[in-house]
Formats: structure tokens, sequence, C-alpha cells
């Protein structure tokens, strides 16, 4: 039996050019884990700013990035008895693991069944983005019917699957986002789409409960705005400028702050199939690429106009 596989890895921080394939050894699955051949990862921001350095505080090199991943349960490990062999799945990891592999050993808490009415490539598209909307929205804020919410970068990977889970449960929904992209947040349920190149959002946007703000910088400021008396900012960047003046602010006004950083979850992972299935929540995909394009997706992924996720395949 071939005991090795192919991954991404780079042995400097640096640009794009710095990821290269190599051959290493496939691991083993432990005590509460399975055995994933992962058919594809999905991108995310966190990947290209820990491969520049921006995110030292993971580890230094060698390693393989990659947070998402959809695949098949190859093997099972000791005490591990959510999946068999054979079982389709999805989920996020956290480092030293990484998706851009073929095989990646993940605790079976961290996964969840993929939804049977997405391919593998959507699947991986979805749990780092949706757990980053689904878990302020929800767990952290309670969004819920009757409520008005603005989200920001409304067309980007969070943003997109944000508007749908706030107008699940029932919110009116406010979209920032380029001129080009309202028509396709519009499709997803926005009630309302803020050009912010032409408009100051903070000048439109009013009495809002809840704001979930995937940009940070100068929008934490702004945002709080916006918010009614009670109602709370969601800072979901986890990475980004320094938050004092903003938490400062708000304190001073009463109003609610959070830093909110996402926690991989096979039980919230549920919710959102949930969702997926019945039809509530889709994730777009624009690009899919092989994963020996890993450098060409980086590059889309940093520009930052991407519509939705960018997806690797692993052969």
């Amino acid at each position: 039996m071939n005991l090795r596989m192919r991954a991404i890895s780079q042995r400097i921080f640096g640009g794009p050019e710095v990821l290269e394939i190599i051959e290493t050894d496939r691991p083993l699955p432990g005590p509460g884990e399975v055995l994933v051949r992962v058919h594809a990862a999905g991108l995310n921001p966190a990947d290209w700013k820990r491969r520049s350095g921006l995110l030292r505080r993971l580890g230094e090199p060698p390693f393989t990035l990659g947070l998402d991943l959809a695949g098949v349960v190859t093997a099972i490990g000791d005490q591990a008895s959510r999946f068999q062999q054979g079982d389709a799945v999805y989920g996020a990891v956290l480092p030293p693991r990484g998706a851009y592999a073929q095989y990646v050993a993940v605790p079976e808490d961290l996964l969840a069944p993929a939804p049977s009415s997405l391919d593998l490539p959507h699947a991986a598209a979805l749990p780092t983005a949706g757990l980053t909307a689904w878990q302020p929205l929800v767990r952290v804020a309670g969004v819920r019917a009757g409520q008005r919410v603005l989200i920001h970068a409304a067309a980007g990977g969070i943003g997109h699957l944000a508007v749908q889970i706030a107008k699940a449960h029932g919110a009116y929904v406010i979209g920032t986002a380029r001129k080009d992209k309202h028509d396709f947040l519009e499709k997803l349920g926005a009630d309302e789409c803020i050009d912010y190149t032409g408009v100051d959002f903070a000048s439109v946007a009013r009495d809002i409960d809840i704001v979930l703000d995937p940009i940070s910088g100068d929008y934490g400021p702004r945002s709080l705005e916006t918010l009614s008396p009670r109602g709370v900012l969601l800072d979901v960047r986890g990475t980004g400028p320094d938050r004092t003046a903003v938490r400062e602010r708000a304190r001073e006004r009463g109003l609610r702050y959070v830093e909110f950083g996402f926690t991989p979850s096979g039980a919230d992972l549920r919710e959102i199939t949930a969702l997926v299935e019945r039809g509530a929540l889709r994730v777009a995909v624009e690009r899919v690429l092989p994963i020996e394009e890993a450098a060409r997706a980086h590059e889309l992924s940093e520009a930052g106009r991407a519509r939705g996720k960018i997806v690797l395949t692993v052969g």
C-alpha cells in the first residue's frame, strides 16, 4: 500500500511563488480522529495571510496551508464512532493540520456529513466562511425576525453567506458592495444594497440591530454610528488594525462590540447543512482550480475581488 501523498508546502514566508508540491508521509488517524481523503480544499484570506508571514503566531515554515476541506473518510481511529469508511464529509481544521493535501487526519467532532445537494468543491467552500457568518449572527447576536442587519463586504466569501443566514432568520438585510454586485445580492435575498464607492454607508444606514464586519479598520467606528441603542457590532476579521479606538467608542456609547473568531464545529456545520438542504443557503464558488495552481488561486484571493469563494481540487 502506498503510504505517501502529495501536499502543498512552503519552506519560507513570501508571495504565492513560495508554494510548492511535495511528497510526504500520509498521516494516521489518532484517537477520536478519522482520515479524510481530500477531494477539495476551500481558500480563505487566512491562507494567504499565513503564507506571507502575517500570521506568524500559527507557526513557522515548513507547513501545509488550508482550513476547509471536503472528502471521503478512508480510515477511522480509536474512539471515533461518528463516521464510517466511505462517508462524504466536510469541515474546517486548524494548524498544524492543513487541507492542501491528499489526506488529512481530522478530529471527528470537527466534521459533518457533506450536504447531499452539493458537490464536494461547493461543500469545501462552506466551513470557515459559513461558521464565521453563522456563529456570530446566531450564537452571539441571536438574529431574529424583524431585526435590521447590515452586512459589510456582502458579496464576499463570508458576506454572501451572512446575507442568507440573516434572511433565513427573518431579518431585514442591508449589504454593502460595489454596484456591479447588487444584482447578485438581491438574488440572495438582500433587501437593500449600498454602493460603498459612491456613498458613505454610515450616512444612509440607520437603526441597525446587528452589523457584521469582515473589514475592520475605519469600518468599525463608522458602523457604530448606524446602530440602534441596543445594537451590536460583530467584528469578524480576526486580524488587522488595532481595535482600541472602536472598543472605547462603543463602551462610551453603551453599545456592544464583539471581536469574533470562528470555532471549527461539526455540530454547527450540521445546522448550516440544514439551511443548505432546505434551499435557504447556497455558497457561491467563483473559481475551481487544481491544487497544482495553488499559487494562482492565492493571487486571485489576495486581490480581494472574488464573488464568493475560490476552491482547489485535490487529485
